[in-house]
């Protein structure tokens, strides 16, 4: 029988794939920074890296509610 829940696994497994991209992407930016803490671009490019890790973060959120409410679902529809 297939996982009705597995929608919201795969999402949650990419996000937090994507979590981990953006936070090597945000260690990287701030090392830059370091050396030329005065760059409007790299300033940009942080902003836009942290909006991107709050985005994925509520998308982390969102999937384990989902997970949780679709396996109380399915667990109660099976017993």
């Amino acid at each position: 029988m297939n996982d009705p829940c597995n929608l919201f696994k795969s999402q949650y497994k990419k996000a937090k794939e994507t979590l981990v991209i953006l936070e090597e992407q945000k260690a990287e930016i701030n090392l830059k920074l370091e050396s030329n803490s005065f760059s409007a671009t790299l300033h940009k490019e942080l902003r836009t890296v942290n909006m991107d890790i709050r985005i994925t973060l509520n998308e982390i959120e969102h999937a384990e509610s989902c997970i949780q409410k679709c396996e109380l679902k399915y667990n109660s529809s099976l017993s």
